[in-house]
């Protein structure tokens, strides 16, 4: 557990221990239809002739905030459907359609188009249909500038497209795909280690960078779904983890079965120079911050050793950099090495 992220405000050692008491709770609340519930990365749910829909749901976090501080809302609405879809994606599903919910103190028209507009950008980005959403008003609750914002993405996926830890074998190789900065994790540190002076601290260009820090930060995250998607059905992949809050040592494993564990080398890939400054500004550990953000990695997949180069350069082709990172062994958990 990162103890500079629990400094920061955020126990993900709670969090995880909430998320087992919701799977019990869960199961009193289920349909025999339902393949996988509470804990993946999507829920899973037969819709009969060998076809599932999957069903993802979460948050935008802190990142909002930043992107409320900056006066920026036009990307947030990405990173939302990137939360979502990317997850729905990490089944083999193809994501189908996105609502959303937007909560304000006081709904100001213009903000909640300019937020909205960024989620249908989402939308085509990975490739499915904004279907509704709701947007309501909080006053007394919220102050009048706050706002939070959740969404909802289902996908649609087959038999043989589906991928998950049932078809991983030890030996199978692990392709990194590159991240585009921090994503939507982290920013509860980011903001107590950087943007405790307020909002002018965003109009810094930091040394050895060229954009100024509010860029950095709210650089749009990676939608990799379309990819994911084409590689899964092309039977390219085994498995999927998308890197999100408790970094790759809190989301590789999940794309394992029992009794395998994930070794990654480092120097495999690089790392964004954003990281390093958050790690300095925060003086965390190196454990800190692969268990907080995401290193570089948005997504990894699990695939046959000898198909790694091809997928690659498939990834490559679709615009996305991709690595090979590492290995599936027997054992538990991920070791970084």
């Amino acid at each position: 557990m990162s103890g500079t992220y629990r400094k920061a405000g955020v126990d993900l050692d709670a969090a995880a221990k909430a998320v087992s008491f919701i799977r019990e709770l869960a199961k009193g609340a289920t349909r025999p239809e339902v393949l996988e519930g509470v804990g993946g990365f999507a829920g899973l749910f037969r819709i009969g002739e060998g076809r599932y829909l999957a069903a993802a749901t979460d948050g935008m976090g802190t990142k909002l905030d930043v992107a409320r501080m900056a006066g920026r809302l036009s990307t947030v609405g990405i990173d939302l459907v990137a939360m979502c879809a990317d997850d729905v994606a990490c089944t083999g599903a193809e994501p189908l359609f996105f609502l959303d919910y937007l909560a304000m103190g006081r709904v100001g028209p213009d903000d909640a188009a300019t937020i909205v507009q960024g989620i249908a950008e989402g939308c085509r980005r990975a490739g499915c249909a904004l279907l509704g959403g709701e947007t309501a008003e909080h006053p007394g609750v919220m102050g009048e500038d706050q706002l939070d914002l959740a969404g909802f993405c289902v996908g649609v996926v087959d038999d043989e497209g589906l991928i998950g830890p049932r078809r991983v074998r030890e030996g199978d190789a692990l392709v990194g795909l590159a991240s585009t900065g921090l994503h939507a994790n982290g920013y509860s540190l980011v903001r107590s280690a950087m943007l405790a002076e307020g909002p002018r601290v965003l109009d810094v260009v930091a040394e050895g960078f060229h954009r100024p820090l509010a860029d950095e930060l709210l650089e749009p995250t990676a939608i990799y779904a379309p990819l994911v998607v084409s590689l899964a059905r092309a039977g390219l992949v085994h498995a999927a983890a998308h890197v999100t809050g408790g970094g790759l040592p809190g989301n590789v494993p999940r794309a394992l079965p029992e009794g395998m564990a994930a070794e990654i080398v480092l120097g495999t890939w690089p790392i964004p120079p954003i990281f390093d400054l958050v790690r300095k500004a925060a003086d965390a550990s190196d454990g800190d911050m692969f268990a907080t953000f995401n290193m570089g990695l948005g997504m990894v997949l699990v695939v046959s050793p000898n198909q790694a180069d091809d997928v690659i350069e498939r990834a490559a082709n679709a615009g996305v950099q991709a690595f090979g990172i590492g290995a599936v062994s027997s054992g538990t958990g991920l070791s970084l090495r």
